[in-house]
């Protein structure tokens, strides 16, 4: 199967109560996890890209491996950029065959944000690309994200409605109350805010911080109206734990395909645990 819209996704998952799984590949290994995952399940996937991989490999190669992926497999797959905070970078990406982008001007206030995303939708959608953007702050740290505790914040419905209006994005990623990176206790989300964002916001909404959230909380968002899940950090740290325990087990080995190859299948088990709980398994 071709390429995914992001939103033809996004839209078929609210209207019919599950969430699809955006997971970030870093590596070919964790691609090829992340995708096997996927189509073993039968579930619609988005491939992420984040900036951080991208100066570490550069786009045009992580948009060719995940157009490679994406022809191969006969299941949606959106190629979509993370946390696109450089108008250049984000270019690159509509321009190399990214199905859909994020454009992260949160950090800006309200009225630079609105402007900065209304300038990368009018671009994107000139070139059949879908747009998702962020109101409110994540916290944590992942990758070169960092948003201190002071600096994050919950999204404002009133500001919501406003943004959506005048950007036209295509999806909406909240804040309500999630981290990236590792949590260090169990995440407190507001329920009633995110109930209240739903009612009154037409564009799917996203989740991000999913990584370490509890699952009977992640199943209380997708009720309540997510529609993408972001999981990044808990794909690193399986990846990570198997390459340790493989060299451990081989000091000598040398031979990359070796050290490298047994991870797919960590991950891998991640991803089919992930899409279970999203209840987007057998949508395809």
């Amino acid at each position: 199967m071709s390429k995914a819209s992001l939103k033809q996704l996004l839209e078929r998952a609210a209207s019919d109560g599950y969430a699809v799984g955006a997971f970030n590949m870093h590596t070919l290994e964790s691609m090829q996890a992340i995708v096997a995952a996927a189509e073993s399940q039968r579930a619609p996937l988005i491939l992420q890209i984040n900036e951080s991989s991208i100066k570490y490999a550069g786009a045009r190669y992580l948009a060719a491996l995940a157009r490679v992926a994406a022809d191969l497999t006969d299941i949606p797959v959106a190629i979509h950029l993370d946390h696109g905070r450089d108008f250049n970078v984000i270019v690159q990406c509509i321009r190399h065959g990214f199905t859909s982008v994020m454009i992260d001007a949160s950090k800006l206030p309200l009225a630079d944000n609105i402007s900065e995303v209304r300038e990368i939708v009018k671009i994107a959608h000139a070139a059949g690309v879908d747009v998702e953007a962020e109101l409110g702050r994540v916290g944590g740290t992942e990758d070169d994200i960092s948003v201190s505790e002071q600096e994050a914040g919950l999204t404002d419905p009133n500001e919501a409605q406003e943004f959506v209006a005048e950007t036209g994005v295509d999806a909406l990623a909240v804040a309500i109350g999630t981290a990236h990176g590792v949590y260090r206790g169990e995440p407190k989300l507001n329920y009633s805010l995110l109930s209240e964002l739903r009612q009154r916001l037409e564009v799917p909404l996203v989740l991000h911080g999913g990584s370490g959230v509890p699952d009977q909380s992640i199943k209380k968002c997708i009720e309540l109206g997510i529609s993408k899940i972001n999981i990044s950090t808990e794909l690193k740290i399986p990846f990570a734990a198997k390459l340790r325990d493989t060299l451990a087990a081989a000091p000598n080995e040398f031979d990359p395909r070796k050290i490298l190859g047994p991870t797919r299948d960590a991950v891998s088990e991640v991803v089919i645990n992930k899409i279970k709980l999203l209840g987007c398994g057998g949508q395809c």
